[in-house]
């Protein structure tokens, strides 16, 4: 399973941005799809949450600013950045939770992540 995060980059405060992450491989069900994020120096913490259902979490500092949501027809999961503030400024990174077509489950965090910068 490999998942490939995009979108990411260098906005102004106030600004927006979208990040994507497309899921491949051994996929027979995407169940839940989530957004981390680590901010240099700082811990890797939630961003948002989405289950397979559509029903979603958000971190109290993001809460109405973010929205993710998935299109399960292509594999993929979005986080909609808006109001982006410096305190947003890290690497975000995908999670999924899969069942693969051997009924095995599969949770991991794409490799690279994207940095996003959040800077006038």
């Amino acid at each position: 399973v490999q998942l490939v995060e995009s979108g990411g980059g260098l906005v102004q405060p106030g600004g927006s941005l979208r990040l994507s992450c497309a899921a491949s491989g051994n996929i027979f069900r995407l169940n839940a799809m989530a957004w981390y994020r680590q901010a240099a120096g700082k811990e890797r913490e939630l961003v948002a949450h989405i289950t397979n259902d559509g029903s979603t979490i958000y971190a109290d500092s993001v809460r109405g600013r973010f929205t993710i949501s998935r299109d399960n027809a292509k594999n993929t999961v979005y986080l909609q950045m808006n109001s982006l503030k410096p305190e947003d400024t890290a690497a975000y990174y995908c999670n999924a939770d899969i069942t693969t077509w051997a009924g095995q489950r599969w949770t991991g965090f794409g490799g690279q992540g994207t940095q996003v910068i959040v800077s006038s």
